[in-house]
């Protein structure tokens, strides 16, 4: 090829051929064809996810356009092969690309639907949906006959890295910074604590949003652990040295449920589904026909709020493999007014009573906590608690204010005794006054 075309070789470039992955992610490997020898050149892609929230395993080239992709998989847990996020660089102007994901642990998968992966740029920063004509889902019989996910991507500019994910990325250090954010803006109805570390030494925060009535607590974990385990399948055998977040979570909810001066009302556990569309929600079963009918409740009001929350996907159940998660042992061991609840939302996208699926963005994921956190306040008014509020608050208001307007009086009548008290010192004064002022227009008479 053109001498111009090539990169000279550097100690710190890597190729895959050369040395392969050891533990973790692709590092800033160049990926070049079978059997090729010869320099790194423009076009041959280099592979990188050694960066936060980066998955990727290994990338082979296959043909001159085609390359493989494997997914790492969960650290201590082969079982989970579904998050990937890489970027790839070092292309030629308009170049073209088919990636293939050969290695999911799930064979039934929103790309069936129409799901694509999503992609942003150097120049263009913002995360977008590749278009769903440009992935396809299949069983490849280059792969053993197991189910692949290919998306064909053009590389347009030259100098540009690329990055795609399975979905829109949230990283830890974006939570800690929003979150570092609020803190110094010392809100008096907002607190934050560190409950936890996790196995990796990151915080677990607890945010404490507070009025005169209401307390609206909120964690933030991740499902699989450094130990491998899924921490929604430990709830009723935490243990602090090998789910710490899961097990201090667990101790205060479990100490306020014991507190006389708590009323724990809700727990909601909110969950990324991979392989349904919309948002919905997973409740319990219970004996109880009064407890089980108020259940129903909290979803309804959110699928009027919101549309892109589904009622028919909400259901209700006590399956025994979910004996371990959060929402049906906390269902069983809170207080009996305790509403417990999974909040699924689907990584693709909601359909609102068409066959057309409108795919989330972020903003839309936005406006759905939006909703969701509205819903608190419907469900509170139509339970007349929010009225009742209202009304203790006027009550306090006016209280206050009476209680400023006899002050204001004492004060006042406090006043009026030290002028009569002193009525004469004040004639004095008064009168010196007049005296000097006549004075004046006489001298200057």
């Amino acid at each position: 090829g053109d001498s111009s075309d090539s990169i000279h070789h550097h100690p710190t470039i890597k190729k895959w051929n050369d040395t392969g992955i050891k533990l973790g992610n692709v590092s800033n490997c160049y990926v070049t064809p079978p059997g090729y020898n010869g320099s790194i050149k423009k076009g041959h892609l280099k592979f990188d996810a050694e960066f936060e929230c980066g998955n990727l395993l290994k990338a082979e080239c296959v043909s001159e356009f085609e390359y493989d992709l494997y997914v790492r998989p969960d650290i201590n847990n082969s079982r989970y092969r579904v998050w990937f996020y890489f970027t790839v660089s070092n292309n030629k102007a308009g170049q073209r690309a088919i990636f293939n994901i050969v290695n999911f642990s799930k064979t039934k998968s929103l790309y069936r639907d129409g799901m694509a992966p999503v992609i942003k740029s150097t120049t263009r920063p913002k995360w977008v949906r590749l278009s769903a004509k440009n992935a396809f889902y299949y069983r490849s019989p280059d792969h053993d006959n197991n189910y692949v996910m290919s998306f064909a991507v053009l590389l347009d500019k030259e100098d540009e890295e690329y990055s795609f994910a399975y979905c829109y990325p949230y990283s830890y250090s974006k939570l800690q910074h929003y979150l570092d954010t609020i803190e110094a803006k010392s809100l008096h109805y907002v607190r934050r604590e560190c409950i936890a570390l996790t196995l990796q030494k990151r915080r677990l925060d607890m945010i404490t949003i507070t009025s005169p009535e209401f307390t609206l607590e909120n964690r933030h974990h991740l499902s699989c652990s450094l130990a491998g385990d899924d921490l929604n399948r430990h709830w009723h055998d935490p243990t602090p040295w090998r789910h710490p977040t899961l097990s201090a979570t667990k101790d205060i909810l479990i100490d306020y449920d014991s507190d006389n001066t708590y009323d724990v009302e809700f727990y909601v556990d909110i969950h990324g589904h991979t392989t349904l569309v919309n948002a919905f929600m997973y409740g319990n079963i219970f004996d109880d026909n009064v407890r089980f009918e108020k259940q129903s409740i909290f979803p309804k009001l959110l699928s009027s709020n919101a549309e892109d929350f589904s009622m028919a996907k909400t259901c209700f159940n006590k399956d025994a493999v979910k004996a371990g998660t959060g929402r049906r042992f906390l269902g069983s061991y809170l207080n009996p007014n305790a509403l417990c609840y999974t909040l699924e939302v689907s990584c693709y996208g909601y359909q609102n009573g068409i066959n057309c699926i409108t795919p989330y963005t972020e903003e839309a994921f936005m406006r759905l906590g939006r909703n969701f956190a509205k819903t608190f306040v419907d469900y509170y008014e139509l339970n007349g608690c929010v009225n009742e509020l209202l009304a203790e608050r006027a009550a306090a208001v006016a209280m206050r204010r009476k209680t400023g307007r006899e002050r204001d009086g004492e004060k006042g009548r406090k006043q009026s005794n030290d002028r009569i008290n002193n009525k004469g010192e004040t004639n004095g004064i008064e009168y010196n006054t007049a005296s000097w002022n006549n004075n004046k227009q006489n001298y200057e008479g």
